[in-house]
């Protein structure tokens, strides 16, 4: 169920080797910054669409363009024909793929992309993975950390597992896609195809192909109906 293979198309990655030995997705989260220590060759393809701040140690392939106001502070590898769009903040060990966008005002830690992937409006993104096509919209926020101490525990069918992780923020598999304005808790995680709706708080898994929304009724008021006490 949680396998990488369960959630994501490994062909869809240059960094499927990070998951080779592990049972389940979240167990490369604490990986990815000695990954990147080893297969990281700093160089930049890209064209710069004004004045963008890119560290050292960054690696981005042909056809990205990283636009004015971007910050890159690496490590970080960035495939290709992406795009980084103003104001984006990419912080430490970030694995994106080809085709991939990141918006304005989001941010990005600790985090790998699979190609085609998309969070371009307004979205945090820290210690989490993003399948093939997997999609964000608007202000959505993974949130990465919990407020009361202990490991993140993904509770299924009644039954808690522990991850071992403290910050630990969601898996987004293959296509899925998040409403904007939604939050997806610590140790979110969404099947092939799934998909939260708009301004949903979601916590737990979901399973592929399936959808989650709220249920809470929206009031219509005809304007002027109501009486104006004197």
């Amino acid at each position: 169920m949680f396998a990488p293979a369960d959630l994501f198309d490994l062909s869809q990655t240059e960094h499927a080797s990070l998951f080779e030995g592990h049972t389940r997705a979240w167990e490369v989260l604490p990986r990815i910054g000695e990954y990147l220590q080893a297969k990281l060759r700093p160089a930049l393809h890209n064209r710069c669409e004004g004045s963008a701040y890119i560290g050292p140690n960054v690696f981005i392939g042909e056809g990205t363009v990283v636009e004015d106001g971007a910050m890159i502070k690496g490590p970080a590898i960035i495939g290709r024909n992406c795009q980084i769009r103003h104001n984006a903040y990419i912080r430490e060990n970030v694995l994106i793929g080809d085709g991939c966008v990141v918006g304005n005002a989001c941010e990005l830690k600790n985090a790998l992309l699979f190609n085609r992937a998309e969070v371009p409006h307004f979205n945090y993104v820290g210690d989490s993975i993003l399948g093939f096509k997997a999609h964000l919209g608007a202000g959505v926020k993974i949130s990465n950390l919990k407020i009361t101490p202990g490991h993140v525990a993904l509770e299924v069918d009644g039954s808690l597992i522990d991850t071992g992780l403290r910050k630990f923020g969601a898996l987004l598999g293959d296509h899925s896609n998040v409403g904007c304005n939604a939050v997806l808790n610590p140790g979110s995680i969404l099947g092939r195809k799934a998909m939260i709706y708009p301004n949903v708080s979601w916590r737990g898994y979901l399973p592929p192909n399936s959808v989650a929304k709220n249920r809470a009724a929206t009031e219509v008021v005809v304007l002027g109906a109501r009486a104006v006490a004197s």
